[in-house]
């Protein structure tokens, strides 16, 4: 044995005692230094808050002190005077909010989105869910009121309109910036409508409005004027509702106008939201977030720190979700929506509302007349319109809505003074349907109980619907059987959302059933006006009528009201006749909402869940909630 070998040991063991003497104190410190780091962040924390509320309070007082002296006046539109309409405060609802005894910033809205987006860039987009995202990051010169539905300034604190209803000039607040710093002026608002009317963007639909403005005009850094060729009803919507987008941001995308096109999340604005990377958000996240925008220039505070949608379009990995805590609303189909309301894990964390918006859109089928360049059997509007008597509405709302819906007479609404109460549904059902296939020269030949025209081809026809709404689906097997019953083989075709765009802009269908949103008072002449079939427009149904044309273009031009309805009944009572869309119905809003959620309200809009300037808020001890 060497007995000289433990004393050569000890200076190992020394230096592996003075490591690990080290390595406590380094995790001493280290500990030390994360305690202070984490209270340095709180301090911060709390210090933004207060400069936050101090912001808030100073842009209060001059919001206040600015439109003391100015005479209130809730819509201008009329331009019967030359007087400027000093803006409504846009904020009062948020600001009621804000002083509630329980309100607090932060926390995370949580939505989820029932199919996948193609893109959110501004113009390009064509989907409601697009639009939601973008509406808390881009903001318009007015907005309406939730309760009175009358104009408030947004970013005009007021507006013109010369007597003959022709000029319409907007003074900006002052103080407006977008969300990186940099100034909002009157040149970013002549740059939105220059960006949007430039032929290279992909926005036909968009300009199909806009076409009617001749320019837009900076007088100053605070005032823009819209100039328009001829009197349009919907003038201070128009001018007043287009977003304003950054000059610095977009303007460079007009030398690459294919990439801007193909783009899928160019998304930048002053709204009190915004995408941490503004160039750089892709559908295949499966998820859009937004961040609360630290330079808000409005005189409230956006209450969530965070709005996140998750993409989900499976219906019960949705409810799923909602049950889990991962989602603050669920929209339940009708079936649903009575199942639930027994539900006692729902009714514990939600409450549930039922409610028809008066801008409640509405669903249709619309009959492809021109395929190919050729017509198709829909061109005869004998068939379209025994196409219409065959299609059982009051069914589907009884079997399929469960009497959570109304029919769809038309794009105008019942209660809007655009429908002429006189104009109803078509009657006759199976019976007047037969008798106009037949006089079309549609009968059965083989005695197989199928139609077949003077050819001898069946009248068969393929319908293109979203696959993943479920009600949409029971729809169209309802209507298999109905149509199935005159004679008729219609073969379903559940087809991706982005595919049926694809095959809208190609018109490469023979029927489609999808929705349209609506509005107080609807512009159709996207949708039917024959000038809209080409360049990508919405009346991919190829429908022409000159008198429907006339009556549309009479409407828009009208801004007696008296007059300008007696236009639209007529466009209303051509478009019943004509049948280029069967119309179906207009569906109740059915939403659960997690009762973590304060402030949650109905309006004439509907809920003000959506509402920005943001109106509803998680209270501090709700935010922690799963």
């Amino acid at each position: 044995m060497n007995h000289t070998d433990p004393p050569r040991r000890w200076p190992l063991w020394l230096a592996f005692a003075l490591v690990v003497g080290v390595l406590l104190l380094v995790m001493v410190q280290s500990d030390r230094q994360w305690q202070r780091m984490t209270e340095m962040l709180r301090v911060l924390d709390e210090q933004s808050a207060d400069l936050r509320q101090m912001r808030t309070a100073l842009r209060t007082m001059e919001e206040r002190l600015r439109h003391a002296p100015l005479a209130a006046s809730a819509d201008n539109a009329s331009g019967a005077d030359n007087a400027a309409a000093a803006a409504p405060d846009a904020f009062a609802r948020a600001r009621a909010a804000a002083a509630q005894p329980d309100f607090a910033l932060g926390g995370t809205f949580l939505r989820t989105f029932g199919t996948g987006l193609k893109t959110i860039t501004p113009l390009i987009s064509a989907d409601a869910y697009a639009s939601e995202v973008q509406g808390y990051v881009l903001e318009t010169l007015l907005t309406r009121d939730a309760d009175t539905l009358q104009w408030q300034g947004m970013l005009a604190e007021r507006w013109e309109v010369s007597p003959g209803g022709l000029n319409f000039t907007f003074w900006l607040r002052p103080g407006l910036q977008f969300s990186d710093g940099s100034p909002l002026t009157a040149d970013d608002v002549c740059f939105s409508y220059e960006f949007l009317m430039n032929e290279a963007i992909a926005a036909p639909r968009l300009r199909a409005y806009y076409e009617r403005i001749r320019k837009v005009e900076a007088i100053d850094a605070r005032t823009v004027r819209f100039v328009f060729d001829e009197p349009y009803f919907d003038a201070l919507a128009l001018a007043g509702g287009m977003e304003v987008l950054s000059r610095k941001f977009y303007e460079p995308w007009l030398k690459k106008p294919r990439e801007f096109n193909e783009s899928r999340g160019l998304l930048f604005g002053s709204g009190p939201y915004r995408l941490a990377d503004p160039l750089n958000w892709r559908p295949d996240q499966g998820r859009v977030e937004l961040e609360r925008n630290p330079r808000y220039w409005a005189p409230v505070e956006a209450s969530f720190d965070h709005i996140s949608w998750r993409v989900m379009e499976n219906d019960s990995a949705r409810l799923a979700a909602f049950r889990n805590g991962e989602t603050d609303l669920y929209s339940a189909r009708p079936r649903e929506y009575r199942q639930l309301q027994a539900d006692a894990q729902i009714s514990a964390h939600a409450r549930h509302f039922e409610y028809m918006s008066p801008t409640a859109g509405y669903s249709w089928i619309g009959w492809n007349q021109s395929r190919g360049g050729k017509p198709t059997r829909f061109a005869d509007v004998r068939v379209r319109r025994a196409m219409t008597l065959l299609t059982d509405v009051e069914r589907i709302i009884n079997e399929i809505f469960l009497g959570y819906a109304v029919p769809a007479v038309s794009p105008f609404a019942a209660g809007s003074p655009q429908h002429d109460p006189a104009i109803t549904q078509p009657v006759g059902g199976l019976e007047a349907a037969r008798k106009l296939l037949a006089e079309a020269g549609y009968a059965e030949r083989n005695g197989d109980g199928i139609l077949r025209d003077a050819q001898g081809k069946p009248f068969e026809f393929e319908l293109v619907f979203f696959q993943n709404n479920e009600d949409t689906r029971q729809i169209v097997l309802l209507l298999r059987d109905l149509y199935a019953r005159a004679g008729i083989i219609m073969k379903p075709v559940p087809t991706e959302w982005a595919v049926m765009l694809e095959r809208m802009n190609q018109r490469d269908f023979d029927a489609i059933t999808l929705g349209w949103t609506s509005g107080i008072e609807v512009d159709i002449y996207q949708m039917f006006h024959s000038s809209q079939i080409a360049d990508g427009g919405d009346n991919f149904i190829g429908h022409r009528n000159a008198r429907l044309d006339a009556a549309i273009d009479a409407a828009r031009s009208e801004t007696d009201e008296e007059r300008r309805m007696a236009h639209w009944h007529e466009a209303e009572r051509l478009l019943v006749e004509d049948a280029p869309y069967t119309f179906l119905v207009r569906g109740k809003s059915l939403v659960f909402v997690r009762d973590r959620l304060a402030n949650v309200q109905p309006t004439r809009l509907g809920l003000n869940l959506l509402a920005v300037p943001v109106e509803i808020y998680l209270p501090a001890n709700r935010q922690k909630e799963k």
